[in-house]
């Protein structure tokens, strides 16, 4: 029988594990998976730690995304909030729950994309651990863990009338994607249709590009930790779309945050109220040189948190999935 006809309900734990791990980098740690808990070494003894949960409905379709994809997806925005600490990313935990007919190449194949992201987004960083259970609802929980090496945390909370707005990375592309998804490959009823490679291959050099973003998100960790190293007062992974993180790290900070649309972009709406592009929202002092596109600028607190061209913004703020997720679509 071949790993497209086994699943997952037909082999032990410790043979799905295995299948997992053969897949995966070396580990890194002074002491990696087979025992209760890996054993990490971080140079200046503090640890950053964060964790993501993607779950089929709300967060992805398998009509739509490979295992591949899912491995790189749940490694990448797991990597980007290590990141948006000033933190380089040492190791993944990651916890799988799954239905027990789930073929065995899908494991295997997830355990890839994996691979993939850590090595092509930090490289050093590898997958130390887990958890596997049964669910009828495919489930992946990732634990990231990073160490400062030296530096303070940089902190949503740290922007001051003055500083800088940059931003790291693309802005509106996955959003982009995610509106490809929904009117190229659905049915009538709107329920999702698979991605064939024709289909994919009929797309335009933007839309596949933008579909590439929003199944693979590439977030830019070493800009991240170069921002770091620059100065920034306060830095945050874009997720959820602009304008709504940027409402966030203004509220923590107690400031305003006022953009330029000319700097946002062909499609500043799309830009400030689309999600999962998963840059980094950055201030910088005024004098300082750091990377990313300036895109505005931190003001003393006014009415509204954040300011587009000189106005409150009352578009889109962006996703959230106890407003916007319909159950009836998953």
């Amino acid at each position: 029988m071949t790993d497209a006809e086994t699943t997952v309900g037909e082999l032990s734990e410790g043979q799905v594990l295995r299948g997992i791990l053969d897949r995966l980098p070396a580990s890194t740690a002074l002491i990696g998976p087979g025992d209760d808990a890996a054993v990490l070494a971080m140079p200046d003894g503090r640890v950053v730690a964060t964790t993501d949960t993607l779950v089929h409905g709300p967060d992805f379709r398998l009509a739509w995304s490979s295992a591949f994809d899912l491995g790189y997806k749940s490694a990448a925005v797991n990597l980007a909030d290590v990141a948006a600490m000033g933190a380089r990313p040492v190791a993944l935990l990651v916890a799988l729950a799954m239905p027990d007919d789930t073929p065995v190449s899908f494991v295997r194949g997830l355990a890839d994309g994996l691979a993939a992201a850590c090595t092509d987004l930090a490289p050093g960083c590898a997958v130390e651990g887990g958890d596997l259970t049964v669910s009828d609802t495919l489930t992946i929980a990732v634990t990231a863990l990073g160490s400062l090496d030296s530096r303070a945390p940089v902190r949503r909370s740290g922007a001051r009338p003055g500083d800088a707005v940059h931003v790291i990375g693309e802005l509106g592309v996955a959003a982009r994607g995610l509106d490809v998804l929904f009117s190229r490959f659905t049915d009538a009823a709107g329920a999702p249709v698979p991605i064939t490679e024709a289909a994919r291959a009929a797309l335009d050099a933007t839309d596949a590009h933008a579909l590439d973003r929003q199944l693979r998100p590439r977030p830019p960790i070493a800009d991240a930790l170069r921002a770091a190293d620059a100065g920034a007062t306060a830095m945050m992974d874009v997720s959820d779309g602009l304008a709504l993180d940027a409402t966030r790290l203004a509220d923590a900070s107690g400031v305003t945050i006022a953009f330029d649309s000319a700097a946002l972009g062909d499609d500043p709406a799309r830009a400030l109220g689309g999600g999962e592009d998963h840059g980094f929202l950055v201030t910088f002092p005024a004098e300082a040189s750091g990377p990313g596109l300036r895109v505005g600028t931190v003001r003393e607190r006014g009415e509204a948190p954040v300011l587009v061209d000189e106005r409150p913004w009352t578009g889109r703020a962006g996703w959230d999935p106890y407003r916007d997720w319909d159950a009836g679509r998953g």
